[in-house]
């Protein structure tokens, strides 16, 4: 009977160890950046947001995945949502504190969408993440810090504002997932 018992119990608690694992796993999200040559805008998508195929035939291309974020809330995370301005055609990645939701309306920005959550706080194997207004289209694109700061200069982009952190985009970003 005690065999019995430590038999059903290790089972158990593998079973739930193993749950677990993947809860964390499935709870990072992929996050790409897409450019719009016929509007030449980018737009910040989360794995998931949007098909594939869907993009490719609005057009979108040179997808470049950008860092790994969050599915879910949780503690020093920021919920960022995705603006669409229909005048500029922009779609703009806004943490949840850096506008109000009146700001952004009387900015031209409608149907605002729950993307993902990022970091608040620098942790292992992050990357502080930055907005970058472009004059030139009045669009608005994020970028992940890698040394680049000159060359986006270069290009014409202006008014580098912090957002948020993400997680370093590599194939071993679940092993960092006690951030």
């Amino acid at each position: 009977m005690k065999k019995a018992f430590i038999l059903v119990t290790t089972v158990l608690v593998s079973a739930l160890m193993a749950n677990k694992g993947f809860a964390q796993e499935d709870e990072l999200v992929g996050v790409f950046r897409w450019y719009n040559p016929t509007d030449q805008n980018y737009v910040t998508v989360a794995d998931g947001e949007f098909q594939e195929g869907q993009l490719l035939n609005w057009n979108w291309k040179d997808k470049t995945q950008m860092f790994v974020a969050y599915r879910n809330p949780g503690p020093d995370r920021v919920a960022v949502y995705r603006w669409y301005n229909p005048h500029t055609k922009d779609y703009a990645s806004i943490a949840e504190d850096e506008f109000t939701d009146d700001n952004m309306i009387k900015m031209g920005y409608t149907d605002k969408t729950l993307q993902f959550y990022a970091l608040t706080r620098r942790g292992p194997n992050t990357v502080e993440v930055y907005r970058w207004y472009v004059p030139k289209n009045r669009d608005w694109v994020t970028i992940p810090e890698e040394g680049d700061t000159d060359n986006y200069y270069k290009k014409g982009n202006r008014r580098k504002t912090f957002q948020y952190y993400g997680i370093r985009r590599s194939s071993d970003a679940s092993l960092y997932n006690q951030l």
